[in-house]
């Protein structure tokens, strides 16, 4: 939180207590408003989780000496006259300030005094677990997409104790070492101060005195489901595709993780993919190709197309059919990269053997690998 915050909150207000209460009155009203609206105690109950960080707010601060002196101090000093509307980051002096007039924010004088920033409201809410599994789907459902159905097993809360960790009818207790913050401070060389997960509750905040028997008090327990997962038209064959949310449930209020699926795409007897284009190989005879000619070509899930060669069409040139490729998120569709490949037969008839013979005495002298010497090799 703020700086001006200090200012603006009431934290005696918010633990109940009055502003000469001791430590142990201080630690005592803290200690029941925790238990009882901690977050494990009303699963879902967003207004009990606030006030539940409300006063883990007050606490952390009035807990503290040092900074109950700094907080108080500065209440005193600010709580009247200089303030504007609760909740306002700019003060105005009276008088006009500097120049006659113009406001400054209280955190630029507080940041020095609370180490740039005052405390973190902290909260005990975790993120569910990311998942990962696999998904085999063919050439064409690759190309067009598909939905699939998946069966998932990740970590939920347990069905025996919802996820509190404790047998049923018990409850966990607040954890005496952080207090129920979950969080402990250690102070390194003397000079540094570091928060870390507490050693005693690993981050709870709850110790457990009587495990739940099923989770074995961890609160958490093997959960199978099978869930229908849509692979976008387009997706390659090893690519991972991140599912926001679907993986394991957060606990305590927290958001659920994410479910990542790898995808591999089985290959197609005809057809190959280029990025967004379909690539195939069309086979043309001789004379298909020297003098021109008019092929169907398969597409797929789709009817043949007719493409048109021009007279003198070399080996391995490559006709574009537009629109005939895979689909792309902003619903077009790739091409279809048709290349000529010239068939030799292995072997001839009587009357081809003949032909080709007759064609090799007109073409006469004319050499296609001239222009392998006239380079000057």
């Amino acid at each position: 939180m703020s700086s001006s915050d200090w200012v603006t909150k009431d934290f005696y207000k918010v633990l109940g207590v009055s502003k000469d209460a001791s430590a142990s009155e201080i630690k005592k009203a803290y200690r029941k408003l925790a238990r009882d609206n901690h977050p494990d105690s009303h699963p879902g109950d967003e207004a009990a989780e606030e006030r539940f960080k409300a006063v883990s707010e007050a606490y952390s601060v009035l807990s503290d000496p040092e900074r109950r002196k700094e907080y108080d101090e500065q209440r005193t000093l600010f709580g009247s006259g200089f303030g504007g509307p609760e909740g306002q980051g700019g003060f105005r002096f009276p008088g006009g300030g500097q120049g006659g007039g113009g406001s400054f924010d209280i955190s630029d004088l507080l940041g020095g005094i609370f180490g740039g920033g005052g405390t973190r409201t902290r909260t005990r809410a975790r993120r569910g677990a990311d998942v990962e599994t696999e998904a085999r789907i063919s050439f064409e459902q690759a190309v067009d997409g598909v939905t699939v159905p998946l069966r998932m097993t990740s970590d939920e809360a347990c069905p025996s104790c919802h996820g509190t960790g404790a047998r049923a009818g018990t409850m966990p207790r607040v954890c005496d070492n952080c207090d129920g913050s979950g969080m402990q401070t250690a102070t390194t060389g003397g000079v540094f101060a570091m928060t870390e997960p507490c050693r005693v509750c690993h981050g709870r905040g709850l110790v457990v005195d009587d495990p739940c028997p099923t989770c074995h008090g961890s609160g958490r327990a093997s959960s199978s489901r099978t869930m229908q997962v849509r692979i976008p038209a387009g997706v390659r064959d090893a690519q991972r595709i991140r599912l926001r949310g679907k993986g394991a449930t957060g606990e305590g209020g927290g958001p659920n993780g994410d479910l990542y699926v790898v995808v591999h795409v089985d290959g197609h007897p005809v057809f190959g993919r280029k990025a967004d284009n379909l690539t195939v190989t069309a086979p043309v005879t001789i004379d298909e190709a020297a003098l021109g000619a008019q092929i169907k070509v398969p597409t797929l899930g789709g009817a043949p197309v007719t493409l048109k060669l021009p007279p003198g069409t070399p080996n391995g040139r490559v006709f574009r059919v537009r629109g005939r490729g895979v689909s792309r998120k902003d619903g077009t569709r790739g091409d279809l990269l048709v290349t000529v490949e010239v068939s030799v037969p292995a072997e001839l008839s009587a009357e081809a053997k003949a032909a080709l013979e007759a064609y090799r005495s007109a073409r006469g002298d004319q050499d296609p690998r001239s222009g392998l010497f006239e380079a000057g090799v």
